[in-house]
């Protein structure tokens, strides 16, 4: 039950909303947040206290509200790990992608805009349209979580929207978008019109890339397309397979036309100095930050082999295909809560999200991803039994 006084004037359409976000319980085993489990290494923690220790006299002065050092690191990681270089005007950081989205929800929504998503997708993108004022519509996916691409281009040019949001790697389902997707989409919004706005003006196209550092090696990245399209626009984050998500950094990779918009929206100095210094010595270990995506990679693919194995109720268990470092399975769970349940009765936290019937897990460490298969199997025999 809500603790908001009814006599506060709370926005209407906020009156009976909860806050975003996965349960955060004490438990041994948490793969429910798509965190990557391993620590960063005692080096990487040196570093950052260096660099730190190094800015801490100038805190009581503003931070480079430009970041431009830290837009050169990006820069220069973008090049190694996507093949591709832009230019630091072409680059911009925040706190999290969830910051960067919202930034573009505030510079290309707003009253009378709509964005367009593909479902079942990531969950908050409804919520950064309410709390901008921007229309949300969907068009669906295939039933194994592919891309519709034909339904998605009819929904481009129905709904004229402001805004086209795909995740590449999906969330919550894993799976890949493949670039020739993306290229249609591309061509549809370069000539789409957006409801409301002057002529000429064409509909930008959002690839939240997350977990993209997850791909299988050799498939490339929406990056190395924005040179050829300014109505492109790639959300990346440090938090996932970097392994810094209690850093917050996020940053977003488009034409110098797109982030001169974000720009005009960001708060000021909204990237504070020990942010910049923390997420600056990262990329001084950026092989020891990524040692783990390598394994990872291997546990997610040995791991949806052995969940098709199992079965509930008789029925093999579905897996969808993933480019992420999590799977979405079940497909059949009748009753999802009480697995969810079940499992977090053994100390196994994982999340009930996606579609009916789906669970999802990230991948943790050898010890926890035995902890939570040998909790699995018990879980679904016990509520089988129910």
């Amino acid at each position: 039950m809500s603790a908001i006084p009814s006599n506060l004037p709370l926005r209407n359409d906020l009156i009976g909303e909860e806050p975003y976000g996965a349960p955060q319980l004490d438990v041994p085993v948490c793969l429910n947040v798509n965190e990557n489990p391993y620590a960063p290494d005692p080096a990487v923690c040196d570093t950052i206290a260096r660099r730190v220790r190094e800015i801490a006299p100038t805190l009581n002065r503003y931070p480079d509200r430009e970041h431009i050092e830290l837009r050169k690191a990006f820069s220069d990681y973008l090049a190694r790990e996507s093949g591709t270089r832009l230019d630091v005007d072409e680059l911009w950081g925040a706190n999290g992608s969830n910051e960067i989205m919202l930034q573009l929800f505030q510079a290309f929504g707003g009253p009378g805009r709509t964005a367009l998503g593909a479902d079942p997708t990531y969950s908050m993108y409804p919520e950064y349209a309410r709390d901008t004022f921007t229309g949300w519509k969907l068009a669906h996916r295939n039933e194994d979580f592919t891309l519709n691409v034909e339904k998605t281009i009819e929904a481009i040019h129905e709904v004229k929207p402001s805004m086209v949001l795909l995740t590449s790697p999906n969330n919550p389902t894993g799976t890949p978008l493949p670039m020739e997707d993306i290229e249609r989409i591309l061509a549809a919004c370069e000539t789409a019109e957006v409801e409301g706005a002057g002529e000429g003006v064409h509909p930008i196209l959002v690839i939240d890339e997350a977990y993209v550092e997850f791909r299988n090696p050799g498939t490339p990245s929406a990056v190395s397309l924005i040179k050829d399209h300014p109505n492109l626009a790639v959300s990346r984050t440090m938090s996932k397979a970097f392994a810094f998500a209690g850093a917050r950094v996020g940053y977003l990779a488009a034409s110098k036309g797109i982030i001169d918009c974000v720009r005009i929206v960001r708060m000021p100095y909204h990237l504070s100095a020990v942010t910049q210094a923390a997420a600056l010595a990262a990329f001084e270990h950026t092989d020891e930050q990524l040692s783990r995506v390598g394994h990872l990679r291997e546990t997610r693919e040995a791991t949806a082999a052995w969940l098709k194995e199992q079965t509930y109720k008789g029925v093999n268990l579905e897996v969808a295909e993933s480019g992420s470092n999590f799977l979405l399975f079940g497909g059949r769970f009748d009753k999802r809560d009480a697995i969810f349940d079940e499992l977090l009765k053994r100390g196994v936290l994982i999340r009930v999200v996606g579609p009916d019937g789906w669970l999802r897990v990230c991948m943790g460490t050898d010890e926890e991803m035995a902890r939570f298969r040998e909790a699995l199997r018990e879980t679904l025999r016990s509520v089988e039994a129910e």
